[in-house]
């Protein structure tokens, strides 16, 4: 599909790890919502309000934003004049890279040390990285210009190994695993307190501190990644909705535009 003067969302061609997405003078908010893949990507205009990890930040024209994969983030712009590019990036991909880069190959991946830069001169790198995602039609060029713009953020000096996560009890644990094995099922809160063997309070509050969401927003977020690998397949939309355990297409399209700021229709147009 063509791009438009509103938005766009692609895979690069000469890497297809990389999705290319590209918003002009969007007023769209998005929900929490986390990505599978990291996160990479500029302000070009405008400013917003951006929470990440329930740290807010403010972030403005010509920042970076980075997002590791799983973190749950929103970003919410001020007025309708706001612009922005963003890159995803497969998440085995960047984890085999840094696994390169240190000679340790026991490691699956190790995050962004930051939530956002300020640093004007990765704003003129990254156009540089955009134009060459976009237009060059050779892949050992794009990749190689690719990997020298990521050894700014995961050199020796710039990595961040990972902190000691909150550990889950196994009750919570086993409830988690039921909402990602039954995305299709909708479960109620009682029952997922019940098999939890804690009140509905405790059940959301543990969530919210181990995993970033209570118990129907995880879920939600879930449903929404699968979607996309559904839509991308070329499932249809009342497929896609059907075996993800919407109660319709509607309530489908409601859920997937808050997380993505685009109706499921339009994404999948983009790559089918």
């Amino acid at each position: 599909m063509k791009p438009d003067d509103t938005v766009f969302l692609i895979q690069c061609e000469t890497l297809p790890f990389v999705e290319i997405r590209k918003a002009s003078k969007s007023a769209a908010c998005y929900q929490a919502h986390s990505h599978d893949e990291f996160s990479l990507g500029v302000i070009d205009r405008g400013s917003a309000n951006y929470k990440n990890l329930n740290k807010r930040n403010r972030i403005e024209a010509t920042n970076t934003v980075t997002i590791n994969p799983g973190d749950i983030h929103c970003c919410n712009p001020d007025a309708d004049d706001w612009s922005y590019r963003m890159l995803f990036i497969d998440t085995h991909w960047i984890g085999t890279l840094q696994s390169e880069m240190f000679n340790n190959y026991n490691i699956d991946y190790l995050p962004f040390s930051n939530r956002y830069e300020i640093d004007p001169n990765l704003y003129r790198e990254f156009n540089v990285l955009f134009d060459t995602l976009m237009n060059e039609p050779n892949p050992l060029l794009s990749e190689s210009i690719f990997i020298q713009y990521l050894a700014r953020y995961f050199g020796q000096n710039k990595i961040a190994f990972p902190k000691t996560e909150k550990q889950a009890s196994p009750d919570i644990k086993r409830v988690h695993e039921k909402l990602l094995d039954q995305l299709e099922s909708n479960h109620t809160l009682s029952d997922l307190a019940k098999e939890a063997g804690l009140s509905r309070y405790h059940l959301i509050r543990q969530f919210n501190t181990i995993y970033g969401m209570p118990p129907h927003a995880l879920q939600l977020d879930e449903r929404i990644k699968q979607a996309k690998v559904l839509l991308k397949a070329g499932n249809t939309l009342t497929d896609a909705s059907g075996q993800l355990g919407f109660a319709d297409q509607a309530h489908f399209q409601r859920h997937f535009k808050k997380r993505t700021a685009i109706t499921p229709k339009q994404y999948q147009s983009f790559f089918v």
